[in-house]
C-alpha cells in the first residue's frame, strides 16, 4: 500500500516537472511562432518632393490664376497625385554667390551694385545670404531680411583663383536647412571653376535637386574672349556650358550679360519670378530608396503656356 502510494507520488512529481519544462519551452521567445501572415514590421519612408514651377505665356508674362487641377505632374512616366499646392506670394530664401577672382577686377563694382539692388527689393519675410569666392569661400552675410549690403563686400578685392563649386556646396547646405519652400541661388561669374577642393558640378547638382534649389546663373564672360581654340578658350566654354546646365536642370534661368549691363534688370526679374511661382508637393508612388535619378515633367491645362521647373531629382538612398 505504501509502495503504491509512493509510486503515485513519484509519478506526479515526474509529470509536474515535465509540464514545467514544457511551459518554459512554449513561453521562450526563441520558440514562439508568429501568426500566419505576420512578418517583421516594414518601415515605410514618406519623402515629400517639392517642385517650384514658373508658368509664362508666349510674351514672357507670368500666368496667374491657375489651380491645382490645372497641373499635371509626371515622374518617370507615372502620374503623381499633388499633395499640396500654393500660388501665393510665399517668402523665399536666396543665396547670392559672386565671383571675386582676379578676372572680375573691372566688373566687381557692377556686381556689388546689382547685389545691393536685389536686396533693396526683398520683402520682410524673404531671407537672403551673400557669399563670395576666389581661392577662398566667404560668407559676407547670413540669411536675413536686411536690405543693406554689408560693408565687407565693398572692401573686398578681386584676386586669385575660382572655387565656384565649393562655394555653391556651402550655400546649398545652408539652403537645405531653411524652412522656406522656395529656394534659389544667384550665381555671378565670368569664368570656370579652377580650384574647388571638395565639390564638383555633379555633386552640387545633386544637392540642388535634393534641396529643391533653383539656380539662376549670370554669365559675365566676354564673347571676344571665346574666339580661338587655346586651352584658356576651352575652359571658358566649359564654364559657360556648366552655368547653362545648372540653370536648365534646376528650373532656373541662364542670363548672358558680358558687359554687366543686364545685371540690375536681371536681378529684379529674378525677385519677381520667385514671387510668381507655383509650388507643388507630392509623395512619390515609387517608394524605393535606391538613390537613382527620377525624371520629372510638369504640364498645365492652359493653351500656349510655357512651363519651367527642375528636370528631376535623385531618390533618397537607404
Amino acid at each position: 500500500m505504501r509502495e503504491s502510494s509512493r509510486g503515485r507520488k513519484n509519478l506526479s512529481i515526474f509529470i509536474c516537472a515535465h509540464l514545467f519544462v514544457l511551459l518554459l519551452l512554449i513561453s521562450s521567445p526563441a520558440q514562439q511562432k508568429k501568426p500566419a501572415g505576420q512578418d517583421d514590421p516594414i518601415k515605410l519612408h514618406a519623402d515629400l518632393v517639392v517642385v517650384s514651377v514658373t508658368v509664362t505665356d508666349s510674351q514672357g508674362q507670368y500666368v496667374h490664376g491657375l489651380n491645382q487641377k490645372d497641373f499635371h505632374l509626371i515622374e518617370d512616366g507615372s502620374r503623381q497625385e499633388i499633395d499640396s499646392f500654393s500660388s501665393e506670394e510665399a517668402p523665399f530664401a536666396a543665396a547670392i554667390l559672386f565671383d571675386m577672382s582676379g578676372s572680375m577686377e573691372y566688373k566687381f563694382g557692377m556686381v556689388r551694385g546689382a547685389a545691393a539692388s536685389f536686396l533693396e527689393q526683398i520683402r520682410e519675410n524673404d531671407q537672403v545670404a551673400v557669399y563670395g569666392f576666389n581661392n577662398q569661400v566667404r560668407q559676407f552675410q547670413e540669411f536675413s531680411d536686411s536690405r543693406l549690403i554689408t560693408d565687407y563686400i565693398w572692401d573686398t578685392k578681386a584676386e586669385d583663383s575660382t572655387r565656384l563649386y565649393d562655394c555653391m556646396s556651402e550655400a546649398l547646405d545652408a539652403l537645405a536647412k531653411r524652412e522656406e519652400k522656395r529656394r534659389a541661388i544667384l550665381l555671378i561669374s565670368d569664368g570656370w571653376d579652377s580650384s574647388s577642393r571638395k565639390a564638383s558640378l555633379d555633386s552640387v547638382l545633386k544637392k540642388a535637386f535634393a534641396a529643391g534649389v533653383i539656380v539662376y546663373s549670370v554669365d559675365l564672360i566676354d564673347d571676344d574672349q571665346m574666339r580661338g581654340s587655346g586651352s584658356h578658350i576651352q575652359y571658358l566654354r566649359r564654364g559657360r556650358s556648366e552655368m547653362k546646365q545648372m540653370a536648365e536642370q534646376t528650373g532656373g534661368r541662364y542670363i548672358h550679360s558680358p558687359q554687366g549691363d543686364k545685371l540690375e534688370d536681371s536681378f529684379s526679374n529674378i525677385v519677381e519670378e520667385l514671387r510668381n511661382q507655383y509650388t507643388l508637393s507630392y509623395y512619390s508612388t515609387n517608394d524605393k530608396r535606391d538613390g537613382r535619378w527620377r525624371k520629372l515633367g510638369v504640364a498645365v491645362s492652359r493653351e500656349g503656356a510655357l512651363v519651367r521647373s527642375r528636370k528631376g531629382y535623385y531618390a533618397p538612398k537607404s
